[in-house]
């Protein structure tokens, strides 16, 4: 059921887009996207692709393993897919590293389009046509599929009415924090209870120690997060 104009349209264009719609059916993503709270499309490369084979890809100037994604369907695909308003977002090796801060502005409202490469990459001109370049990290994968499906679950989630919004105020990276524990039932389980803090009924106390716990373990896991500029990641072909 549609609760009102979509604040946030997103498209996807990819050479596997089965992949990026089957994991975003599910769960919030597609709650949001039901509840009309969001706009959701996933397009296949090869709509714009060359000749009687919709060839996408070729071999690269200059000699090297793999195949390089070709310009022409790239830009067609964006040209196609662009309004006055568009972002459109490349998922690349030497992209911005993906943080909750970049996350939250994104998800404000919008028009993004969100291009997933494969092969060895793209050409290099393509990046002329492109507003934004991401990653999500410094490991390999077979392709920008799943880094698609990690930022447009991200941004989902962020839309509002897509979850109930307390549940995102206390969340990790929400202050530049990691999370404090949490517990549920039983009060304990095989020898290992739950602080007393959380029983009391005290809720200043509570916070106080969530608080005090939230920055300890950021201090432990993640120091740079409490830094003014923590390290820059990408990750290879656009993942």
């Amino acid at each position: 059921m549609s609760t009102g104009a979509a604040t946030l349209r997103i498209d996807v264009v990819s050479l596997f887009p089965e992949t990026v719609r089957a994991a975003l059916a599910a769960s919030i993503p597609a709650r949001a996207v039901e509840r009309g709270l969001a706009e959701l499309k996933v397009h296949d490369l090869r709509e714009w692709g060359i000749g009687k084979h919709r060839a996408v890809d070729d071999e690269p100037y200059g000699g090297g393993a793999g195949m390089l994604m070709r310009p022409e369907p790239l830009v067609d695909a964006i040209e196609a897919l662009r309004g006055e308003k568009s972002t459109v977002i490349l998922l690349d090796a030497g992209g911005e590293r993906l943080k909750q801060a970049r996350v939250r502005s994104l998800a404000t409202g919008g028009h993004l389009i969100i291009l997933c490469g494969r092969y060895e990459g793209v050409d290099d001109r393509v990046r002329a046509y492109v507003d934004l370049e991401l990653s999500i990290g410094d490991f390999v994968l077979s392709g920008g599929e799943p880094a698609a499906i990690v930022l447009c679950d991200a941004l989902l989630r962020l839309v509002p009415g897509a979850i109930d919004a307390a549940s995102l105020e206390e969340e990790s990276f929400s202050s530049n924090l990691l999370e404090y524990p949490q517990y549920t039932r039983p009060a304990e389980f095989r020898g290992a209870a739950v602080p007393e803090i959380l029983l009391s009924g005290n809720h200043a106390a509570v916070a106080a120690w969530r608080q005090e716990q939230s920055r300890q373990r950021t201090a432990t896991r993640r120091p740079d997060l409490l830094r003014p500029e923590g390290g820059r990641a990408g990750s290879e072909r656009g993942e």
